[in-house]
Formats: structure tokens, sequence, C-alpha cells
């Protein structure tokens, strides 16, 4: 997240994304396309809406990254849309995250002050030998992280994500909390440490054909403090 002129950055994006392809082979950059299809959208134990797209565009340089990510469902107006400037040496990762989420029409995605959250995280993966990571993620600044008294709530979600794998089957072991109360992530009467999400990922590429695999997963989610269980299927592309 940054307190820097939204507006500009979203120029400069579209300026280093219209460079890129001119300069990939001798700036070593990478732009990759991605997309998930899922059954349910649950973020951090939080029901987000029914089946969603998810499409990405990330342009990557030497351990820099600068992400678009967007939501849609197919029943309802609702949409997100995030930014996330990411950087990643040698297992550490910093990010910047600007969230927009458009309930309703009257959400304007340029009402920077009422209508995002703007959030920094720090991680950690520990490596291959002990595929533990470990995550800190705090909203900062945005109208869409307020508390009753319209004070920023800086609400905090710490999470651990354990990888492992059984019979070529890749597996994703979290949990996640919410340290103090927070405007995300607990239910209306709840306050104070809050345990957020228990969770099991599984991920298999599907064989199709001889020269084509889909990689599909299914994630378990408790979300006790939601009082909440989820089952999500999943499609990346």
């Amino acid at each position: 997240m940054k307190t820097m002129n939204l507006k500009r950055v979203k120029l400069l994006t579209l300026v280093m994304l219209m460079s890129i392809p001119a300069f990939a082979h001798r700036m070593e950059f990478e732009i990759i396309p991605s997309a998930d299809f899922v059954s349910r959208y649950v973020w951090r134990g939080t029901d987000c809406g029914p089946t969603s797209i998810q499409p990405a565009i990330t342009a990557a340089y030497k351990g820099l990254s600068l992400e678009l990510w967007g939501s849609t469902d197919f029943t309802t107006p609702v949409k997100e849309i995030d930014i996330t400037l990411g950087y990643e040496i040698n297992g550490l990762n910093l990010a910047l995250v600007d969230y927009w989420i458009k309930e309703y029409d009257g959400f304007r995605y340029g009402d920077f002050s009422n209508n995002h959250a703007f959030e920094a995280s720090i991680g950690y993966y520990f490596g291959d030998s002990a595929p533990l990571t470990l995550t800190w993620s705090t909203m900062f600044a945005g109208g869409a992280d307020k508390k009753e008294n319209d004070k920023q709530a800086y609400s905090t979600f710490i999470e651990a994500n354990y990888d492992f794998s059984v019979k070529n089957v890749d597996l994703s072991a979290g949990i996640g909390v919410s340290p103090w109360k927070s405007a995300m992530y607990h239910r209306p009467g709840t306050s104070g440490f809050a345990l957020c999400t228990v969770s099991l990922k599984a991920s298999k590429a599907i064989r199709i054909t001889d020269s084509f695999s889909l990689p599909v997963f299914v994630e378990g989610i408790f979300a006790p403090n939601q009082d909440d269980v989820f089952l999500v299927f999943g499609i990346s592309l």
C-alpha cells in the first residue's frame, strides 16, 4: 500500500505495460497472465461472494512485481479490483495492496478516501527444507477500514502456511488470526483476538490429454470467528 497519488501509479503502470513487449528480451521482464475459477470466493475466512472468475496480470522484474487482480461473480453487481506492488528477495516478501470492492453503483473507483482499503504486508518463506510461510498484513489507510467512530481500524491478519505433498497431491495447511478487533475480520458483537481460518488446500494437475493437464484445487476452510465453514473448488489457468 502506498500513499502516493494512485492516478500517477495507474499512468506509470500503463506506460510500463506498454513498454514491456518491446524491451522484454533486453530488460528480463516477465508478463504473467492467469485466472482462477472458484465455486465460492472466500477471503481470510469471510464469505465474499458466489461462484466467481478471478483474472490477474502480473509484470515482474528481478523480484519486483506489479499485479492487477480482479474478481467478478455471475449473479450480483459486486466486483473487486486489487493492485499489488510486491518485492521478493531470499524468501522475504514485501507488498503494498490497494483493495477496491464495488458493492453497488455508488461505489466509485476514484473515491480513494472512502471506497478503498490500503494494506502493507511482510512475509517470509523458510525454504524448501522447511516450507513454512509466515505473513503479517495490516491495513493502514482508506475508508473501507474504519471503526464505528470513523477512526482507522488497522485491521491485521497474521497467517501461517505449511506446504507438503502426499501421493502427487500438493497440500497447504494454513491458520490465520486477527490479533485485535478489526473492521474486516470480526463479526458484529465480537472483539479481541480472533481465530479466523483453519484451512487445508489440495492441488493437482488433472491430465486431460497427453499434452494438456488442468490444474484444479479443493480447499476446506473452517472460519471460527465467522461461525462458518466452506468447501471451495477451483480451476487455475
